[in-house]
């Protein structure tokens, strides 16, 4: 792997025979990082806000889904 840093971005190099699925998980995750780098919103905000949408989610489409 070789890593190399310019003025404006980070480029790694990796071998092709890495699994592309771990890769893209890799990548995915790097990608919520450069998203999320300038925000100043509280994780405590997120996860009220998650919950929120979980909630309100499962009110409209609980009754989609058998109760055991």
């Amino acid at each position: 792997m070789i890593i190399e840093r310019t003025n404006d971005e980070i480029i790694i190099r990796i071998l092709k025979n890495i699994v592309t699925d771990e890769l893209q998980r890799i990548i995915n995750f790097l990608n919520y990082k450069e998203a999320t780098a300038s925000s100043k919103t509280r994780q405590k905000d997120v996860d009220k806000l998650s919950s929120d949408v979980n909630k309100h989610w499962w009110s409209k489409h609980s009754n989609k889904f058998p109760r055991s």
